[in-house]
């Protein structure tokens, strides 16, 4: 996630970002912060919490290295998640996210996927906020639901992001309103026809490495899908 607060601001009409700091973001690892977007009495607000999920019951919150994603076809009733589904949807902002495909040589290929006409696509998201028993802190998280892998993205992985597909989809997923037994249908594979994608360094491979580079396409590996350039 690259783009500037302004750009955010702009682009999912919000209402406060007070306190946000944002800078590039080539390589988001779990445990960063990242910018959500979430609503508030006053509206739509941004602010940066943890990435991956930590239920408000966990003991201990490194639980949420294994909540970075949530399945979308079991979120609502699942004990970590059903309540941030009821109550506490999100938007988690991204230029485009990272996949990895097992080549035939045996090594991992990654590749950036991104939207063709949603420069910064919105992921549907969850957040929480738990409470740190030994500081009395209040830690905010959040996860990114997924959905089965669509034609496109089943060449490399059986399960992909859930992509809000428009602005009226992004208003009913994060409306309190909204009833979330009601919410399934955006909860479907964002069209693969809408998706790109291309091979990129192995680099992206450490979180150790986080610059523009990352980003940029190369000519896959031996037994990659794709020779390089991207769809």
């Amino acid at each position: 996630m690259t783009r500037s607060l302004e750009d955010l601001m702009l682009r999912f009409d919000l209402e406060d970002a007070s306190g946000v700091s944002l800078r590039p973001n080539y390589n988001t690892a779990p445990g960063q912060q990242i910018a959500v977007v979430h609503v508030e009495p006053g509206g739509r607000v941004l602010s940066m919490m943890r990435w991956g999920l930590i239920p408000s019951w966990a003991k201990d919150p490194a639980v949420g290295f294994r909540m970075i994603n949530a399945r979308s076809e079991t979120a609502a009733e699942k004990p970590s998640f059903r309540s941030a589904f009821r109550r506490r949807r999100c938007i988690i902002p991204a230029d485009g996210f990272y996949e990895w495909h097992k080549t035939t040589s045996g090594a991992k290929q990654p590749y950036l996927i991104g939207s063709q006409d949603q420069p910064l696509m919105a992921l549907a998201g969850l957040w929480e906020t738990w409470e740190d028993p030994e500081s009395g802190d209040d830690v905010d998280s959040a996860t990114i639901l997924t959905t089965a892998a669509n034609e496109f993205m089943s060449r490399i992985h059986d399960r992909m992001p859930v992509i809000l597909p428009d602005a009226a989809s992004e208003q009913r997923w994060l409306d309190p309103d909204s009833d979330p037994r009601a919410l399934g249908d955006l909860l479907a594979q964002y069209p693969g026809s809408r998706l790109r994608m291309h091979a990129v360094s192995t680099d992206v491979n450490s979180t150790r490495n986080n610059r523009a580079e990352l980003v940029e396409p190369i000519a896959a590996g031996s037994g990659g899908l794709f020779d390089g350039g991207g769809l």
